[in-house]
């Protein structure tokens, strides 16, 4: 399993305005082989905080999402993004917390 965790630093104003420009994202990347779990939210305490949390079954399903999405094109930019960090992490065992 991969996950993909990070962040986006916005205007807080626009939060709203940034969570809305992802939602056709996430709708369409839901729907693709091998996402389990496609997600932008809010922070819930940081007003200018976006977090973006993502889990797919392998790493040849994460490269074929990010390969449809360069292959598109590029998505406007209506909301400036101050900073981000977005990582992927490659998991070996996966069980409940507390095992």
């Amino acid at each position: 399993m991969i996950i993909v965790a990070g962040y986006f630093v916005v205007d807080p104003d626009q939060r709203e305005q940034f969570l809305n420009s992802r939602a056709d994202l996430m709708r369409t990347s839901r729907s693709e082989a091998g996402c389990i779990t496609y997600a932008f939210t809010p922070d819930p305490l940081d007003p200018g905080r976006v977090l973006l949390f993502e889990r797919w079954e392998t790493k040849a399903a994460l490269a074929g999402h990010l390969a449809v999405l360069r292959q598109g094109p590029p998505r406007p930019a209506s909301v400036e993004v101050r900073e981000s960090e977005v990582q992927q992490y490659e998991i070996s065992a996966v069980g409940p917390v507390g095992s």
